[in-house]
């Protein structure tokens, strides 16, 4: 398929800036590929698609405070980096984006906060890209309190507000654990105890992967023929429990459901010859457009995705292309609120 494919016209006024009060009221809409049938529902609704013995899949990444700003030393000039990943634990080495690239240069030192944290660069990596290592001597929790304190939530760009101390906990889903994403799953973001009490209730069980989310899931597409885009690799890991739980439901034909694409990916890439769900960790750089034959999922929760994005064109290569653009057309005709503190959809 073609990238020109995946445009559509985008109301400014639909971009959610701050999350719904209540996390699982956010509305849902309903999409059944069978029938082709549209309903609107309320997030907390979901729990009537599904039947005991049915599995949820969630993504338990946990955002960090990736963006900091400080200054450069000599000029005090003004600069943000963004941290991407760490390299060396032991050496504080980071991947990092910077801005302003140009005034960011090998050799300058960076100060955090008033100096508690200092900076070198030490490499250049792409146009916005640095390594830096971090001059720290402490304990390692202690520098972690340190990013703790001194960075900011990093909503998306496209969220054009200064985060705010609420985003700490909203841009964070109840199943987040293991420290490493960039960005929020963000159909996790829906899910509250009491929702998860009720599907406890009914006999649907919930099992985890680990994606850690990097800004690649936010890259433009910059080819028109799809097939010759590259994601960025990102770090996952499905584990053993995972792979019990989803298999025993391949078996018996149970509903399966991925909540979000993160989680759909990792399991895509643990695949094996028979297609079965198998243990695996590492970095996966799959990327699912239409046409593609999903393995292990029958289900799928997804926020609405930004235009010509890889969110959306796996959405419709799960949903149907027809199908999931009609839908997107009737979301901003009935005024959806759309990406990442915005509303979901149910594709079953």
């Amino acid at each position: 398929m073609k990238l020109s494919e995946f445009k559509f016209d985008l109301p400014p006024g639909l971009l959610a800036l701050y999350p719904a009060e209540n996390r699982d009221e956010s509305r849902l809409m309903v999409i059944h590929k069978d029938t082709g049938e549209i309903e609107h529902k309320v997030f907390k609704d979901v729990v009537d698609y599904f039947d005991e013995g049915d599995l949820f899949i969630v993504n338990d990444t946990k955002v960090f405070p990736a963006r900091l700003y400080g200054n450069k030393e000599k000029t005090g000039a003004k600069i943000e980096v963004f941290l991407l990943r760490e390299l060396n634990r032991e050496m504080h080495l980071w991947d990092v984006l910077v801005d302003p690239a140009r005034k960011i240069r090998v050799g300058n030192k960076l100060y955090f906060g008033e100096g508690e944290l200092v900076a070198e660069v030490i490499d250049n990596t792409t146009s916005r890209g640095r390594t830096i290592r971090f001059l720290y001597e402490g304990p390692d929790d202690e520098f972690d309190g340190l990013i703790d304190t001194l960075g900011e939530t990093p909503l998306p760009k496209y969220i054009k507000r200064k985060a705010e101390p609420e985003d700490r906990e909203r841009f964070q889903t109840i199943f987040a654990k293991h420290i490493g994403a960039v960005a929020a799953p963000t159909a996790g973001l829906h899910f509250t105890k009491q929702l998860m009490k009720r599907l406890e209730l009914k006999g649907i069980d919930v099992g985890t992967i680990t994606l850690h989310i990097g800004l690649g899931t936010f890259r433009p597409v910059d080819v028109e023929d799809l097939t010759k885009h590259k994601m960025d690799s990102e770090n996952f890991k499905v584990y053993p429990e995972t792979v019990e739980m989803v298999n025993s439901r391949l078996d018996s034909k149970k509903k399966i459901c991925s909540v979000g694409t993160t989680v759909m990916r990792s399991l895509e890439s643990a695949v094996s010859a028979n297609n079965r769900l198998k243990e695996n960790q590492g970095w996966t750089d799959k990327f699912i457009f239409p046409e593609y034959e999903f393995k292990i999922c029958n289900a799928l929760i997804t926020n609405f995705h930004m235009p010509e994005s890889t969110l959306l064109m796996m959405a419709c290569a799960f949903g149907g292309y027809d199908l999931v653009r009609e839908a997107y057309q009737i979301a901003i005709k009935e005024k959806y609120r759309l990406f990442s503190y915005g509303d979901a959809m149910l594709i079953i």
